[in-house]
Formats: structure tokens, C-alpha cells, sequence
């Protein structure tokens, strides 16, 4: 199987090196570009699967920058690689069209899991940020059509649901349920299709309305 076609965008220099050595034999790195005017220019003209992009870059920042690649290429999927654990910006990077985001001090294995998820189209954020997510959607009002849908999940999805919105991996989920991973994961894109949403932060809005989750103001 052919590895997913991968552009870099950071603009620091020994980051993207060492990015480029972590991804090495996992991911076919096509291009590294340091602004987001290079950035939608090789985008175009490399036609990578998986943008890897920072949020804070010269020229044009990361989440304008998956706007207009939405535009130019919308096969092409965006994760963002961000110092910055701010909910909030991860709520704007999706809204914007990225399909991941993860924090540079992740482990390698999660940008891995992000880019494949992303490449099947498939949202991706990192579960250390997930249950601060709560705090930013808590007053989200949702359209009262998806709230009909709620009705529509199972028991085993409505664990699930609660374990993804207080932050737990698919592997911890699994562990907890005694299901297996992929069983997990399956879980979840089942519960992401019948309430028609694409990204976790949806999902918690659900867990929220649900009162699967309680908000810790301690």
C-alpha cells in the first residue's frame, strides 16, 4: 500500500527537520514550506492527502490558510500541529475545515494517527484538550433536529460518548468497555453518522445536552 502523501508547513527550521526524521517510513513527506502563501502554492502544485500545518505561521496563518485550501483542493485534508492547547482555537481550526489537531508535544504515534484519520476522512483531536472542550461548548445551543436524534443511540454509544468527552483515548475506552479498539472506533463513527456531525467537539455538545459530563469549576 502506498504511504499518504504528506506536506509540512512550520516555520521553524529544526522542528520541521525533526518532524521530517519522526515521519520517516510512516508517511511519504512531499514538501516542507515555511508561510501559508507557499503553503496554498504547493498545495496546488504538489497535491499532497495530508497537509501537516502550524496555526502560527508568516504570511498567512494556518487556519485561514485550511479556508482556502477548502477552495483550491478540497480533496486535500488538513491537520493542525500547534503549540497552543487552547480549546477554543481547535473549536475555530474545525470550524475552518481542518479534519485534525494535535499539540506538538504529543507522541509521534498521535500526529501518525491523526494523518490516517484524516486521509480516510475522519476527524482527529487531541484527547489531552478534549474535556477542556466542555468549557468552550458548554453554552452551544445545537439545532433542535440533532437533539430528536439523540434518542437514536445505543447504551454501549452513550458510554462511549461520555468516556470520548471526558477525555479518554479509543485504546483507554476500549480498556474501560473491554471492547476492543477497533470496536471503539466503530462506536464512534457510528454515533457521529446518526447524529450527522464530522468532529469530537460536536460530539461533546451532545454529551453535554445528554448530561453525560459534568463541568468541574473547582
Amino acid at each position: 500500500m502506498p504511504l499518504i502523501r504528506v506536506l509540512l508547513a512550520d516555520d521553524h527550521t529544526l522542528f520541521v527537520e525533526g518532524l521530517q526524521a519522526l515521519l520517516k517510513g510512516s508517511v511519504d513527506v512531499v514538501g516542507v514550506v515555511r508561510d501559508g502563501r507557499a503553503l496554498l502554492a504547493a498545495v496546488e502544485d504538489l497535491r499532497p492527502q495530508v497537509v501537516v500545518a502550524d496555526v502560527s505561521m508568516p504570511m498567512l496563518n494556518g487556519v485561514d490558510a485550511v479556508r482556502q485550501i477548502r477552495n483550491i483542493r478540497p480533496d486535500t485534508k488538513v491537520v493542525m500541529l500547534t503549540m497552543h492547547a487552547e480549546p477554543q482555537l481547535a473549536v475555530e481550526a474545525f470550524r475552518a475545515g481542518a479534519m485534525g489537531f494535535v499539540l506538538k508535544t504529543a507522541p509521534r504515534e498521535e500526529l501518525i494517527t491523526a494523518i490516517q484519520e484524516a486521509s480516510q476522512g475522519r476527524a482527529y483531536l487531541t484527547p489531552s484538550i478534549t474535556k477542556d472542550l466542555i468549557t468552550v461548548l458548554i453554552q452551544a445551543q445545537a439545532p433542535e433536529h440533532a437533539k430528536a436524534r439523540d434518542t437514536q443511540l445505543t447504551p454501549r454509544q452513550r458510554e462511549v460518548l461520555q468516556l470520548i468527552a471526558e477525555g479518554k483515548t479509543m485504546k483507554e475506552i476500549a480498556s474501560i468497555l473491554n471492547i476492543s479498539p477497533r470496536t471503539a472506533e466503530s462506536h464512534k463513527y457510528e454515533m457521529m453518522e446518526v447524529l450527522g456531525v464530522s468532529t469530537t467537539a460536536e460530539l461533546i455538545q451532545h454529551a453535554i445536552r445528554l448530561k453525560l459530563v459534568s463541568i468541574n469549576k473547582s
